[in-house]
């Protein structure tokens, strides 16, 4: 089976508690997968499909964003 989709292979397939912990956010338009903690959300992946939003520093893997 060929699955192609732009969602990580750990979201779809999950197999450790770390994939329970992501949510689906929109931030000033651009989809993350991000881990919420305390006020705060951590950018875990970008799962847009705008190259222009990849390049983006603010929403960098790592990066804490708030909604």
């Amino acid at each position: 089976m060929i699955l192609y989709t732009v969602m990580p292979q750990e979201y779809i397939f999950p197999q450790s508690e770390q994939a329970n912990n992501l949510e689906l956010v929109t931030w000033n338009g651009i989809p993350l997968f991000a881990e919420r903690e305390e006020h705060q959300y951590k950018v875990i992946r970008v799962i847009s499909t705008n190259p222009a939003h990849y390049l983006n520093q603010q929403v960098a893997p790592g990066q804490f964003i708030s909604l």
